[in-house]
């Protein structure tokens, strides 16, 4: 049982819709799918059914038009399950919301609907060996020839990579501008000279596809730029600003559903002649993590409902404190749940250990933690100073 968030019927109904699928479709197959380190096409195609696929698209482009607010939902439930079979759905919001907010019309109008539809996944092409929290250290180049651009370069740890179809890809057009010369364009997979490398082995999320994309010489049309060359690291950031959420609901997740396993489990597990959950170190325990996520998740479903009414405000601070606290909280409640668990915790016969191992690494992408405390640092003294002069 969770506090009243006054959610509408519709936001209810969409959590409710991917409650079951969780429970249905994704639990009875979640172990082997981590196993088996295979991406999860099949639950992929029940997202598509039950219409989850865009919860976020604005439906003038055949989504649902609920914004961040309905993509955190659908993600922290589907998480309470899987955190890596519900991050197919959530990595593709990512490489979905530079069209979004970049985005011509006729750009929207070619790549949306099939997103919207799950016909198509995305993929966000930022990160890179030698550009990951620094992104203007990228190598990639986009170099214009006429009505083309010759891409050049590789891109690393890029999730739902070789599975998408679609991906957003940040290059350099003017190297010698340095963050002013970063430009970002729309690719579709097959496209001649662009190609995919190794596939990672990770400690979690081993559903989720991580891949290396390569472009040769990867010729694209001009058409293909989101908005304006140069304006690629303003578009970056602001998808992150919308995107970060997303990851903190994954977090959220994982930690809702690990709190739920080990609360379960403390009620059954007896030793003592007594179930363990009468023990008041396990309590206090129990309702330490209670406490953590559910504060984690006001302040989630805060910051989601403020970019949904931002009108183009900036919500660097509010995303990044989503995304450091809930990512903090879901790596300790899931450590806990593997203690209440003892020894059978660290097996996976029960899916704590599971939890725990995907939890970690939404403390690492899309900024890491130290990345997040410097944003909300930076902005606190931003608006510190426009309040003094």
């Amino acid at each position: 049982m969770v506090m009243d968030y006054m959610l509408s019927e519709e936001e209810q109904m969409m959590v409710e819709t991917a409650r079951t699928i969780a429970i249905e479709k994704m639990k009875p197959v979640r172990e082997h799918y981590d196993e088996e380190e295979e991406f999860p096409w099949e639950i992929v195609k029940e997202f598509a059914k039950a219409d989850l696929c865009g919860v976020y698209i604005p439906e003038e482009y055949g989504g649902f038009g609920k914004g961040i607010m309905g993509l955190v939902l659908v993600v922290e439930e589907l998480c309470k399950v899987d955190g890596a079979i519900a991050l197919s759905l959530a990595a593709t919001a990512l490489g979905t919301l530079p069209i979004l907010i970049a985005g011509n019309e006729e750009q929207k109008k070619k790549y949306l609907p099939d997103i919207a539809s799950g016909k198509k996944l995305a993929a966000f092409g930022l990160t890179e060996a030698n550009a990951g929290s620094d992104a203007t250290g990228m190598a990639t180049t986009a170099i214009k020839e006429g009505d083309y651009y010759i891409l050049n370069g590789t891109k690393c740890f890029i999730t739902n990579g070789g599975e998408a179809q679609t991906y957003t890809i940040f290059a350099k057009t003017n190297p010698s501008r340095g963050a002013r010369g970063i430009s970002c364009f729309i690719l579709e997979k097959g496209t001649s000279g662009f190609d995919f490398g190794k596939k990672e082995k990770k400690m979690g999320i081993k559903a989720s596809s991580t891949r290396e994309l390569i472009f040769n010489n990867c010729k694209i049309h001009k058409d293909q730029l989101l908005g304006k060359e140069g304006h690629g690291l303003i578009i970056a950031q602001a998808t992150l600003d919308n995107s970060r959420p997303g990851v903190a609901a994954q977090a959220l997740g994982i930690a809702a559903g690990a709190l739920e396993e080990a609360v379960n489990y403390a009620r059954k597990r007896v030793q003592f002649g007594q179930p363990i959950a009468s023990f008041q170190g396990i309590q206090h325990m129990l309702a330490g993590m209670a406490t953590e996520v559910e504060a984690a998740r006001a302040l989630l479903y805060a910051s989601a409902r403020m970019i949904d009414a931002g009108a183009g405000k900036r919500t660097s601070k509010e995303s990044a404190m989503a995304k450091l606290f809930c990512s903090e909280v879901a790596t300790k409640v899931t450590a806990n749940a593997v203690q209440i668990f003892g020894g059978y915790g660290y097996t996976r016969e029960y899916p704590v250990e599971k939890m725990m191992r995907d939890a970690k690494i939404t403390t690492l992408y899309e900024g890491t933690s130290q990345i997040q405390k410097n944003e909300i640092a930076l902005n606190l003294i931003k608006e510190s100073a426009a309040k003094t002069k």
